[in-house]
């Protein structure tokens, strides 16, 4: 099973934030966060952790300039439909609270993969809330982004907490132990699903 993983987003190139928007306010205490930061942050995290566990992956965005959802497709579905699961990470905005997990409509494996990642949210977040939609029998969100129908193999996109919600930001998104937790739970998930599905 080889993990390909999409840092959603650009990141900073000397000091200067590459995607307009993806940001949160600037809080009272003058600190912001820069989503494609934090996507970066995680992703890293989580390849170091794959690292030791010697689980293959892929960095299909490793720029710090903003690669385009067409490049971050075209470079997944170089490895075909087999044995391979696309795992696109982000914050989220809109004045909510909580984290999803996202993929595309109907019916997939995706599906089986978002479950696991939702349940190890859960596990590793319990006094958190999982925004779910369980209208078709199963937790995901599905939506039609770009990087979830375009891609050949499952895909799913986690949105790990309100970058607006001035607590979630500045308590986890904003701080190594809440970081080190969103880690924790995507690597749990990605275990179980080498084991388990693939």
């Amino acid at each position: 099973m080889i993990v390909l993983l999409d840092n959603g987003h650009g990141g900073l190139i000397n000091g200067i934030y590459q995607t307009p928007g993806k940001r949160s306010p600037i809080w009272n205490d003058g600190s912001q966060l820069f989503e494609g930061e934090f996507n970066r942050a995680i992703v890293n995290g989580i390849i170091e952790e794959l690292t030791t566990l010697q689980i293959p992956y892929v960095n299909l965005a490793p720029e710090y300039r903003d690669v385009t959802l067409e490049t971050r497709v075209k470079r997944a579905n170089k490895f075909g439909a087999r044995n391979c699961f696309y795992l696109s990470v982000h914050s989220n905005a809109g004045g909510g609270h909580g984290s999803e997990v996202f993929t595309s409509v109907g019916d997939t494996k995706s599906d089986k993969i978002a479950t696991v990642f939702g349940e190890e949210y859960k596990r590793t977040f319990p006094e958190r809330r999982l925004r779910t939609d369980f209208s078709d029998g199963d937790l995901d969100k599905e939506q039609h982004f770009y990087v979830l129908k375009r891609t050949k193999m499952p895909a799913i996109l986690t949105e790990n907490f309100f970058m607006d919600n001035e607590e979630e930001c500045k308590s986890i998104l904003m701080t190594r132990e809440g970081r080190s937790k969103i880690i924790r739970y995507h690597i749990e998930a990605i275990k179980r699903v080498q084991k388990e599905l693939f």
